[in-house]
């Protein structure tokens, strides 16, 4: 059977035992072995004040540190090139953690499991031109002198006002403590509830990350495809490592190209496609000289397309992707302008999008617009601001006439082709309706034709090679890069079945 990750709805019983934040703190404080220390630089002590605010700190509060002054933070923790950032989180938690067993280990350390909250957070300017974020960690002992556990987590304050900001850090605070100390064994829980009292449209959390003794079992790029299947967040990022990323720390002010597909498998046209764009993106004069971020990203309804999450699925795909060094983006963002939208959070440099024959047309599908007022129009006006390009990738005219006979509800004139006739961007027809919105962008550069590509393998689609591996046909092994190909076989993935095993 397979791995399904699913958000569990709370019952209407469970929903009237929600805790509020100031009942999670007063148990905390009154649960005896519980004791440890809060540091928190940069929106005041909105952590420790609930636990102040809810009575008996005296019995959890070792010590509450604010080092707010730059001077008196680099004197304690030591420099870090930001200081709201991962980096300067591990220092904060490395020295006060260290100091606190150091300091009371021999006094009390046999009858108290010890613990250190820190977080470091920019809260929004008057004028709103900052990026409203912080880093928040928990390094804490299950038992008495055991080797200690950690969990740590950005997130993004989405208030206009900054004490409403620093209220919801408050919040999620508590809850990083109440789930690491209570909910451990359940993390998919201790995910959801650091939600509780609290709107998501207030606090989004883009990147968790478990580690020690008590997560050993843990899978964290599942953890962080949870955060955005419970809508805790619209995107996660994994690394070519399988390591979780932070989104803001990867893309900050750099130039950005991004090819949106299923990867189930990754294909030879997926590799060509990404590896044609990116020789065209980098010769864009706004992108010369600048550092360039290459993504691979699969939305979350690509995940659902078949029901519920398969987690083996979602892993081998990643894995893949991660095999041949890509970096990997998993997000809620179904139509292409919000993902640009999304980028835009972090750079003001270009930004590329790859995309095939099939893509484009979807693309310019009135109907995947109609929750908007302008509708097609104010979506590609979304989309195209502030400098943002299609590559389009070519198709053959067999394959083309096999997605229009496989699609019928494409949005586009049926455009019929011989099948050693290519399709690309400058030749493929549009609804009628939308002719001279597509010439003008086409014109504009605004969409380009790929060029340099293999015109050997433009009849490959990710599906057909699924199908060949399930019912045995050696020739997928035609479609894949040999590394892909190697790695399925070796791990069994997509219902990969060896000849000697097969009954």
């Amino acid at each position: 059977m397979p791995t399904v990750l699913r958000c569990d709805v709370k019952s209407l019983e469970e929903k009237k035992e929600l805790l509020t934040t100031t009942q999670k703190a007063r148990r905390i404080n009154f649960d005896a072995p519980i004791y440890g220390t809060f540091a928190e630089i940069g929106a005041g002590q909105e952590v420790a004040r609930e636990f102040f605010h809810a009575g008996g700190a005296s019995g959890t509060v070792a010590k509450s540190i604010s080092a707010y002054d730059m001077v008196f933070s680099d004197a304690i923790y030591g420099k870090s090139s930001r200081y709201v950032s991962r980096e300067r989180l591990d220092l904060m938690l490395d020295h006060e953690y260290g100091l606190l067993v150091e300091r009371l280990s021999a006094i009390r350390g046999d009858r108290t499991n010890f613990f250190v909250f820190a977080d470091t957070v920019a809260t929004g300017n008057r004028q709103g031109t900052n990026e409203a974020h912080g880093w928040l960690g928990i390094r804490f002992q299950a038992a008495p002198r055991g080797e200690p556990s950690e969990i740590v987590l950005h997130v993004r304050m989405w208030d206009r006002d900054s004490v409403l900001q620093q209220q919801a850090l408050g919040i999620v605070g508590v809850n990083l403590v109440y789930g690491a100390l209570y909910l451990r064994s359940e993390p998919k829980q201790l995910i959801e509830s650091l939600q509780d009292n609290l709107d998501t449209e207030r606090i989004e959390i883009d990147m968790l990350h478990f580690s020690g003794h008590c997560f050993e079992a843990i899978d964290n790029r599942l953890m962080a495809l949870h955060l955005v299947e419970c809508k805790l967040s619209n995107a996660v990022m994994f690394g070519p490592h399988g390591e979780v990323l932070q989104p803001s720390e990867i893309l900050h002010k750099k130039a950005i190209l991004v090819e949106r597909g299923s990867f189930r498998p990754v294909t030879h046209v997926n590799v060509d496609m990404i590896a044609c764009a990116t020789s065209q993106f980098v010769q864009e004069p706004a992108v010369k000289g600048k550092e360039v971020v290459v993504l691979m990203e699969i939305t979350m309804n690509n995940l659902l397309s078949e029901g519920a999450l398969d987690a083996r699925d979602f892993l081998s795909r990643v894995d893949l992707l991660a095999d041949i060094g890509f970096t990997v983006l998993i997000s809620n963002y179904s139509e292409y302008y919000r993902l640009t939208s999304y980028f835009r959070r972090y750079t003001k440099e270009m930004i590329g999008v790859a995309v095939g024959i099939n893509n484009l047309l979807e693309i310019f599908n009135e109907k995947y617009y109609e929750n908007l007022e302008g509708g097609i129009l104010e979506s590609f006006g979304r989309l195209f601001r502030n400098s943002v390009k299609l590559y389009v990738y070519p198709m053959s005219g067999e394959a083309y006439g096999r997605y229009i006979v496989e699609s019928r509800d494409t949005g586009t004139t049926t455009q019929s082709a011989a099948p050693n006739v290519l399709i690309t961007a400058n030749n493929v027809r549009v609804d009628d309706r939308l002719t001279s919105l597509y010439a003008h962008l086409l014109e504009r550069h605004f969409i380009d034709s790929i060029v340099g590509f293999d015109r050997t393998i433009l009849g490959i689609f990710s599906r057909d090679a699924l199908k060949k591996i399930r019912d045995q046909d050696l020739l997928w092994e035609n479609m894949v890069p040999e590394p892909i190909a190697i790695a399925i076989k070796r791990r069994g993935l997509f219902g990969h079945v060896t000849r000697s095993s097969a009954p």
